[in-house]
């Protein structure tokens, strides 16, 4: 890991608690630390039990999450996470040869990750960009609810409960990815869409190969159409990316 201790001067943060969660001591109490010194307030946890008791008394604004956690498995971890609250979490990996782990710990609901070896500053400069997002989503709540409900060839979804319905009305459950990225679409229906554009709606990290964003699709796709391999609905348009086929009516 490369530590840089200069300082990233912002707001963002500033009276943020972070919850560290590494099995490895040094590395937590080296995060930990480097985090107080910037003025946020953070504790470390180094498994399950200790992260299920500090997200209940802490009540952490940002999780940084290992997916190498020994006994423990940090993509069980994201989803006990997610099941219990929609915290911010940022997930570390170890080098290159976990990008599939990256990309499941996205679409299980991770809002960024950065690879080991990492600088502490990007990492400080994640959590605040992450936090910055969070806190302008929650702002946005606050002035109202999401825009009503997307109809579309007898689909349904509610944006205000994040419930997509099926034609025959039965509930179709959604990861955080693959809604983001159907809203991505709802919002721009009948229009192409490159894989650039798709990975900033589902706030991907650039640095994931934009390959995530085509099994994001797949996945959508199954749950969408009738035939996956032969697609009605998300179209690829040769050269450019996706689009989305159907008229979408608001209502």
């Amino acid at each position: 890991m490369i530590f840089d201790g200069s300082s990233v001067s912002t707001e963002a943060g500033r009276n943020a608690r972070i919850l560290v969660v590494d099995d490895d001591p040094t590395m937590r109490q080296m995060v930990v630390n480097y985090l107080e010194e910037q003025d946020i307030r953070a504790v470390g946890a180094a498994g399950r039990q200790e992260m299920v008791r500090q997200i209940a008394g802490y009540e952490p604004s940002l999780v940084i999450l290992d997916l190498r956690l020994g006994q423990d498995d940090g993509l069980d971890l994201l989803r006990e996470i997610r099941s219990r609250s929609d915290v911010p979490v940022i997930i570390t990996t170890g080098y290159r040869r976990d990008e599939i782990d990256r990309v499941v710990g996205l679409e299980l609901g991770a809002d960024d990750y950065v690879t080991k070896p990492f600088g502490l500053r990007e990492l400080l400069a994640r959590i605040r960009a992450v936090l910055r997002r969070h806190e302008a989503g929650g702002v946005t709540q606050q002035r109202g609810p999401e825009r009503g409900k997307y109809r579309f060839g007898g689909w349904l979804l509610d944006r205000r409960l994040r419930r997509l319905s099926a034609p025959d009305g039965v509930p179709v459950p959604l990861t955080k990815g693959e809604y983001a990225l159907l809203t991505a679409f709802l919002d721009a229906p009948q229009r192409p869409l490159s894989r650039e554009q798709l990975l900033q709606a589902t706030r991907v990290h650039e640095d994931v190969f934009d390959r995530s964003i085509d099994v994001q699709i797949l996945r959508l796709r199954r749950k969408l159409e009738n035939d996956p391999s032969a697609p009605r609905i998300i179209q690829t348009e040769r050269g450019v990316g996706y689009i989305f086929a159907l008229p979408v009516e608001i209502v």
